[in-house]
């Protein structure tokens, strides 16, 4: 050993000089080192191995009202909803970003604010282009980078790119069911700009609402079949000549059950799924499948609530089945309220409310276009049978999944979200948001702030009464103040009372659209102008439609 040593620091001499101690420390640690780097490995596979799958299942026109655990009056019958929810956490001031389905998507996978992109009020349509921006983190491509595999299951609603025949891609405008209902589209390419283009390993689903057509399966960026034949879901449109609405629920159903049978054995070596579940349901087309008909005592809506309901125990089923239940966060919630379409009159009349006791509905500024129901369950980390008031936003995966995995949020991602975990976990003990934000429809914004909520448009913002462009809106006042601790109905509107709230709560706004962000950090820019009042001012302007003569000329 010393004549080795001996030569080695003679070698060595020109450059550098050794003692005896310091060579045996070399050789030692060359010898070690293979050791040590095993075990590093192996502590980063067993942290691993400890990061959740994730399952996200977001219900589509789906009431605060219509479960059971949420809701002591309700007529539903609701009980894998209900276990889960005991099992778990109910967030009971959880709120989507929006009132409506494509840009409350948009929040949930890009932890921004929908208003902030290229969309400031409406939705997408099945043939519109892509809306999340080229090059933007979102939860799927931050949780990819975490070695997770992702997937998306059912409806997207957030555009694709689709090749025309004659060149270029589809538009909003590609649909016209009078001159162009959508022929024109060449079904055969692959679709660009998809949900594999931001982050997803599979897609299996439909471009949009089940009553927006090109009524066809896609895969990755493929259609599944041509359309040859014409179909109506309230919207006539091309479809394939298999293709029936009354199958989806159940198509996207058995697939998510699939995909969790295929990858329970990886996650369990340390590579956990991530699963984006967006329902159809229960949405229009309102139709449950016939096992499902007329089981509520109700109506087709609550009929289709049950299927849902079902859908959930069959996710929860398999995991139990694979025995991964235990390290799986599954959320469920809606991406907004319950839709007039659901007949209010039919479910009232058997004393069923879908928006529990909040105003509105779907599309509104009020508490029933967004408040939504939001249930957390996690063996392995939340306490069963647990609450939390903690103001939540849809917006908020996206921290909560970096908070989960422990990513950085650059500057640039995630301007609008913060994470629940501490929630979750039962460690918050002061609210973890400043505000949150909401956004109509029309595009009518507004702030809550602890109790206070301000809302800068006269009436609903929506469809529900007062209603822009059929109500007389002009005599109203043009922003409206409620006090959700002592009216939680909505009903008083204080904000001649309270001048001093209603200037605070609108600055808070304005900065949060100043800066691109509601979180700290950088400020970022917004996809085109964003005005708070616009839609506001848009919508006390209108007067009341004049009644049309019907009378036949004689």
């Amino acid at each position: 050993m010393q004549t080795v040593i001996a030569r080695y620091q003679f070698e060595l001499k020109p450059r550098t000089t050794f003692s005896i101690p310091s060579v045996l420390s070399l050789i030692m640690t060359a010898a070690f080192l293979p050791l040590f780097l095993f075990s590093q490995n192996t502590a980063h596979a067993s942290e691993k191995a400890n990061d959740p799958n994730i399952i996200y299942i977001l219900a589509d026109d789906m009431g605060y009202g219509d479960i059971r655990a949420l809701n002591p009056e309700c007529k539903i019958a609701t009980p894998h909803l209900d276990q889960l929810a005991h099992g778990g956490m109910i967030f009971t001031d959880a709120h989507s970003s929006s009132s409506v389905c494509t840009p409350t998507r948009y929040g949930v996978l890009t932890g921004r604010y929908n208003w902030r992109s290229r969309l400031k009020s409406g939705v997408l349509w099945g043939l519109s282009r892509r809306l999340i921006e080229p090059d933007r983190e979102t939860v799927p491509s931050m949780l990819k980078e975490h070695g997770y595999y992702t997937a998306c299951v059912g409806k997207w609603h957030l555009g694709m790119d689709w090749s025309l025949k004659q060149g270029g891609f589809a538009t909003e405008q590609s649909y016209n069911k009078k001159t162009n209902p959508g022929w024109d589209v060449d079904y055969s390419k692959p679709i660009q700009n998809g949900p594999n283009s931001v982050g997803f390993d599979y897609f299996f689903g439909i471009s949009a609402s089940l009553d927006m057509p090109p009524y066809v399966y896609i895969e990755n960026d493929r259609s599944q079949g041509i359309p040859t034949v014409t179909k109506a879901f309230f919207r006539d449109g091309p479809a394939h000549k298999d293709f029936e609405a009354i199958d989806v629920l159940p198509r996207i159903t058995d697939k998510t059950v699939q995909i969790i049978d295929e990858h329970a054995a990886a996650s369990k070596e340390g590579k956990p799924f991530f699963i984006y579940f967006p329902l159809n349901a229960p949405h229009t087309p309102i139709l449950p499948t016939p096992e499902w008909q007329g089981k509520s005592g109700i109506n087709a809506y609550c009929d289709f609530v049950m299927q849902v309901d079902d859908t959930v125990g069959q996710v929860m089923q398999a995991l139990k089945k694979q025995g991964i239940h235990e390290n799986t966060l599954v959320i469920f919630t809606a991406d907004n309220g319950c839709s007039p379409a659901a007949n209010f009159k039919e479910m009232t009349d058997k004393d069923h409310q879908p928006s529990y006791q909040f105003r509105g509905h779907k599309a509104d500024i009020y508490e029933g276009g967004h408040r939504v129901p939001f249930i957390a369950n996690w063996p392995a980390r939340i306490k069963a049978g647990t609450h939390s008031d903690q103001l939540t936003c849809l917006t908020d995966l996206f921290a909560t999944a970096a908070d989960i995995v422990g990513a950085k949020v650059p500057d640039d991602a995630g301007e609008d979200s913060v994470s629940i975990l501490p929630a979750m976990e039962g460690t918050a003990h002061t609210p973890l948001r400043e505000a949150a934000v909401h956004h109509s429809i029309r595009g009518a914004f507004s702030i809550r702030k602890d109790h206070w909520k301000l809302e800068l448009c006269p009436g609903s913002g929506g469809w529900s009464f007062p209603k822009p462009g059929k109500d007389n809106l002009s005599e109203l006042p043009a922003i409206q103040l409620y006090d959700l601790n002592h009216d939680a109905g909505e009903q008083k509107n204080v904000q001649a009372e309270h001048p001093e709230v209603v200037k605070e709560l609108t600055t808070l706004l304005q900065s949060y659209a100043d800066r691109g962000r509601s979180t700290p950090g950088k400020p970022q820019p917004n996809t085109g102008e964003v005005d708070i009042f616009k839609a506001g001012k848009s919508a006390q302007s209108m007067k009341k439609p004049a009644k049309k003569n019907t009378k036949k000329k004689s």
